[in-house]
C-alpha cells in the first residue's frame, strides 16, 4: 500500500518510507492511500478473539501487503503483550484502560507496535542508524523510550517542556540513558514539536542523519492506536450490550488518539459517535462552534499530556472529512473543562462510584456525563495510570495512590537530561554534535 501526504505535493511512499521519513517533504502527514472495510465475519469473529490475535488481523489489514504475515504476526504478539481491560463505572459508563503497559499510559500501544516495525524495516540494513526525534507533552516520551530502549541501530532524542511534564513521567524516559537521550527544552510542547518539525525539513540535517518521528505524526505510531478500539468494541459486546449506541470519548491533546478511532471507524467498526474532550487547550472546540482554526500557544494544566495549542492531527481529520466542517461535527462532538472542573470531575467520581481517574481521563469521564444521550451507551479512554500523576491526584482527594513498582524502579535512576533552550539552531547543533 502507498501513502501520501495530506497537503498533497508530495510523491506517494511505502509504508517504510513513510515510517523512516515521519514527515512528507511537503510537510504534510502520511496517510494510507486507501483505508478498506473489513468483513463482517470479522466483527461476528470479534467479541470471541484474543487482545493479540484481534491486533494481529487489524494490522493485517493495514500493513499485510508490505510485512509478511509471519513477520507481523510475531511483531504484533510481542507489542501487544499487557491487558486492556473494559472497565464498568457506573450504568452505562465504562472505562478503557490503557494503563496496564509497561509505561502504564495508552502510549505504549503505538511506541510499541512501532518500534518493532522499524526494527523490521532496520533488519538488513545492520550500518544503517536511524535516528528518532520525538516531542513529549507527558506520556509519548516515556512509552517511545521504552518502546525503542535498546534496540539495535535505532538511535532516540526525547523533546519535553522544562517543568511542565510530570516528575514521575519524566523519570520514565530521563533516567534511561543507552540509546536514549533526553532532551529538557525551555519553552512548551509546542516549541518542542516545532523543533522536531522542523529538523526534518533541514537539507543539513538531512544530508548527514536519518531522521525520523515517534510523535503520532508517525503512521506506524498512530495507526497501531486502533487496536483498542476494536477491542473495547469487542469486550461491550460479549455483554450483550446495545451496539447500535456506543460512543467512545476521547481525551484529546495531538489527535492521534481519535483520529485512529476515526479511521478504526471507516473500516467498518460500529460507533455511533466521539466526542473529543479538551481541557483549557480548546482549539478543536472552537474549531467545531465556529468552523474556523486558530492555533494559538497552549497553556499549562493538570491533564498537562493535552497541553497542545496546535493539534499536529488535525490535518489528518480534515483529510479523513474532506475539509468538511459539517460532516466533521457530524460525527465528533466537543467539550473543555477548567483545571476546577477536572478536580471536581476526579473528587466526585471517587466518591460516588469508587473510580479513580486521572486528570486525563477525567476529562473524558466528564464528557461522557454530560452528553450521553438516552440509550447510549459510553466508553471513556483512561489513558494512563494515576499514580503517574500522584501529588495532583492525591492533593484532589486526599487518598494516598500506590505507585506500583514499575514506576517506583523508574524513580530510583538518576536523571540524565540535557538542557537545552527553544532555539532551532542550538538542537540542530546539538545533533549533529551527535
Amino acid at each position: 500500500m502507498k501513502y501520501r501526504s495530506t497537503m498533497g505535493n508530495a510523491p506517494e511512499v511505502s509504508l517504510e518510507e513513510a515510517v523512516v521519513k515521519g514527515l512528507a517533504p511537503d510537510r504534510g502527514l502520511y496517510m494510507p492511500e486507501r483505508i478498506s472495510e473489513l468483513p463482517k465475519e470479522f466483527f461476528d469473529r470479534l467479541p470471541s478473539m484474543t487482545l493479540p490475535e484481534m491486533a494481529f488481523e487489524v494490522a493485517y489489514a493495514l500493513f499485510g501487503e508490505d510485512v509478511d504475515a509471519d513477520s507481523l504476526r510475531e511483531l504484533t504478539l510481542d507489542a501487544m503483550n499487557f491487558p486492556i481491560p473494559l472497565v464498568k463505572v457506573k450504568d452505562k459508563v465504562y472505562s478503557l484502560e490503557l494503563f496496564h503497559g509497561p509505561t502504564l499510559a495508552f502510549k505504549d500501544v503505538g511506541a510499541r507496535f512501532m518500534a518493532r516495525l522499524l526494527g523490521y524495516f532496520n533488519r538488513d540494513n545492520k550500518d544503517r542508524i536511524v535516528n528518532v526525534l520525538v516531542a513529549t507533552s507527558g506520556d509519548t516520551g516515556s512509552a517511545v523510550a521504552n518502546g525503542f530502549l535498546g534496540v539495535d541501530g535505532v538511535r532516540v532524542f526525547v523533546l519535553y517542556p522544562k517543568g511542565k511534564v510530570s516528575p514521575i513521567q519524566e523519570v520514565q524516559f530521563a533516567t534511561l540513558g543507552q540509546n536514549i537521550v533526553a532532551l529538557e527544552i525551555d519553552g512548551t510542547f509546542d516549541d518542542c514539536q516545532a523543533l522536531v518539525k522542523r529538523a526534518f525539513l533541514d537539507d543539513e540535517l538531512a544530508g548527514k542523519m536519518m531522521l525520523t518521528s515517534a510523535n503520532s505524526i508517525n503512521v506506524a505510531r498512530f495507526l497501531p492506536q486502533m487496536f483498542y478500539y476494536f477491542y473495547a468494541w469487542a469486550q461491550l459486546a460479549s455483554l450483550g450490550a446495545d451496539m447500535d449506541e456506543v460512543v467512545i470519548c476521547v481525551p484529546s491533546g495531538n489527535f492521534g488518539n481519535i483520529t485512529a478511532g476515526l479511521i478504526a471507524k471507516r473500516m467498518g467498526l460500529p460507533i455511533k459517535r466521539f466526542i473529543a474532550a479538551n481541557n483549557a487547550n480548546d482549539i478543536f472546540y472552537e474549531y467545531l462552534q465556529t468552523g474556523e482554526y486558530n492555533p494559538r500557544p497552549s497553556v499549562q494544566t493538570i491533564a498537562n499530556a493535552m497541553d497542545v495549542g496546535d493539534p499536529s492531527n488535525f490535518v489528518r481529520v480534515l483529510d479523513l472529512y474532506g475539509r468538511d466542517h459539517d460532516a466533521i461535527a457530524a460525527e465528533i462532538s466537543g467539550c473543555t473543562y477548567s483545571d476546577c472542573q477536572i478536580e471536581a470531575t476526579v473528587k466526585k467520581a471517587l466518591e460516588k462510584t469508587g473510580y479513580q481517574l486521572d486528570p486525563h481521563g477525567a476529562v473524558a469521564y466528564r464528557a461522557l456525563e454530560e452528553n450521553l444521550k438516552s440509550g447510549e451507551i459510553g466508553i471513556f479512554l483512561e489513558t494512563a495510570h494515576p499514580a503517574k500523576f500522584k501529588a495532583t491526584v492525591e492533593g484532589i482527594t486526599g487518598k494516598e495512590i500506590e505507585i506500583p513498582e514499575r514506576l517506583a524502579a523508574f524513580m530510583r535512576g538518576k536523571k540524565q537530561s540535557v538542557a537545552l533552550p527553544a532555539d532551532f539552531e542550538a538542537f540542530k547543533s546539538y545533533l549533529l554534535s551527535r
